[in-house]
């Protein structure tokens, strides 16, 4: 699988290393935060739960035995991390996650 390049309106990119994806905070009406018709839903509950994204970019993947394990997830691919698992990164002015493949739980389909 051929890895993806993230690039900001400022013209910056984020080429992601190895196993490590690059991820955008879902908007409030991918998360069902907010209705369409924009009220806003309030979580009622405040526990912990894990994250979830939208990947723009991802590494070729790690080497094992010296060859190229390929990713499991692509560009588009709506994910949940870990909440613990990514670091936030602010490149042209938007905010991202870098999180390393072993820290994505699941795909959403």
């Amino acid at each position: 699988m051929e890895h993806t390049t993230s690039k900001s309106e400022a013209g910056a990119t984020i080429r992601p290393l190895g196993d490590r994806v690059v991820v955008r905070s879902l908007t409030d009406e991918e998360a069902g935060t907010k209705s369409a018709s924009g009220i806003i839903i309030p979580d009622t509950v405040s526990k912990e739960k894990p994250e979830q994204g939208v990947v723009v970019a991802a590494g070729p993947g790690k080497f094992d035995d010296g060859k190229r394990v390929p990713m499991d997830v692509k560009a588009g691919d709506r994910i949940i991390f870990s909440k613990y698992g990514y670091d936030e990164v602010k490149v042209g002015g938007k905010d991202y996650y870098i999180v390393s493949e072993s820290s994505i739980l699941g795909i959403i389909s």
